[in-house]
């Protein structure tokens, strides 16, 4: 799912007619301004306020380029290889274009073996785990167990289509495709995180 076409403005808080009276009445002086007039200076301010802060953010100055995708051919044990040798616990699914179709996680690898715990695999078989978890890895594939359609974003996606996706999908890490979705590289949300201004917004 790709967010080309999202809107990329972060959300304003809508002010009330009594939220601007309240807060007129606690300006000291008189104001000659209506309602009308301190909203719309509100919004001029917000929109300024927001591109100051975020507006140099883009999912291509942020996402991590070093990225090889896995194939859906793939078995499970492969793409574990994979993921290990990049550093990552998710990565995308690409087909023989290059075009993303999907996403493996962690959460991914625990569905398909059953469990929904770590801990649990290091548990003996007789103590409740079934199979043996390398055997089904070798045997899984890829595109078996990922995760599709894989949410995404392009490369000039801004802070609020990339807000906007990563809430769609409780994963990580986050495809970042060109206008073709051909992958481009992976954005993860402690990357964003850490480019994002937080500390400036008094929270």
């Amino acid at each position: 799912m790709n967010t080309a076409d999202a809107d990329d403005r972060l959300p304003e808080l809508e002010l009330s007619d009594e939220d601007i009276l309240d807060a007129m009445q606690r300006i000291p002086g008189y104001l000659d301004i209506t309602t009308e007039d301190f909203r719309a200076i509100y919004h001029v301010a917000h929109a300024h306020a927001l591109t100051r802060l975020f507006g140099g953010i883009r999912a291509a100055g942020l996402m991590r380029h070093d990225i090889e995708p896995l194939t859906p051919a793939m078995s499970l044990a492969a793409a574990a290889r994979g993921m290990m040798r990049q550093g990552c616990k998710a990565l995308p699914v690409a087909d023989a274009d290059g075009r993303v179709i999907g996403m493996l996680t962690e959460t991914d690898y625990l569905r398909w073996l059953g469990t929904d715990s770590l801990l649990a695999l290091l548990l003996p078989a007789d103590a409740g785990r079934a199979g043996d978890p390398a055997a089904a890895l070798q045997a899984g594939t890829v595109g078996a167990a990922m995760t599709a359609p894989a949410v995404s974003v392009d490369l000039d996606a801004g802070v609020g289509a990339i807000l906007a996706a990563f809430h769609r999908h409780p994963g990580h890490h986050m495809p970042v495709v060109d206008a073709a979705g051909h992958i481009r590289g992976l954005l993860s949300r402690k990357q964003f995180l850490a480019a994002c201004p937080l500390s400036e917004l008094d929270c």
